[in-house]
């Protein structure tokens, strides 16, 4: 039975439970299992070598989300290739390819976790109640040791992108 934290943040104010560890800067980055198209799986170890920010958002169809994603994507250029952006979120490969194409997002790497929801479960981000993954932001480094965390306690806020931008670029 994976931990479960109650309380730790809300869905327009409504509490929720959060399912996994809360991960904190300096903790060894847990593996994971993610889906880049339904039948291709990526792991922490298919980014080896590269400072990784994961960007998780609950649906890439919502407000907040697709301006995350889109913010994100508009960082990329100026992070380098030694910078690899994932965005994360239980969406089915299909619908994420849709929504990239349609949003002519081609920087960002786009992963699903609708199948083990082991990033999840893994980052402490999978919300119980909703089957979702909750909004967050992972910087972690070539050595895949987390170097910033952000969980919004509020899963409709935007994340603090500049913050999280120069944490990654910190690492270059």
């Amino acid at each position: 039975m994976s931990q479960e934290r109650t309380g730790a943040a809300t869905f327009k104010g409504n509490p929720i439970t959060l399912v996994g560890p809360e991960i904190k800067v300096g903790d060894k980055a847990p593996d994971f299992t993610l889906n880049k198209s339904l039948v291709e799986t990526v792991s922490l170890k298919d980014y080896a070598g590269k400072i990784k920010l994961i960007s998780v958002v609950p649906s890439i169809d919502t407000g907040v989300c697709d301006a995350q994603t889109r913010r994100f994507n508009e960082a990329a250029g100026s992070l380098g290739d030694h910078v690899v952006i994932l965005t994360v979120s239980v969406d089915l490969p299909f619908a994420q390819a849709r929504w990239c194409g349609a949003a002519g997002i081609d920087k960002v790497v786009m992963l699903s976790d609708y199948k083990e929801h082991s990033f999840g479960e893994s980052y402490g981000v999978y919300i119980k109640e909703f089957g979702l993954n909750q909004r967050s932001i992972f910087v972690i480094d070539a050595d895949d040791n987390v170097q910033y965390v952000q969980y919004l306690s509020e899963m409709t806020e935007h994340p603090n992108y500049e913050q999280a931008i120069n944490a990654a670029q910190s690492l270059v």
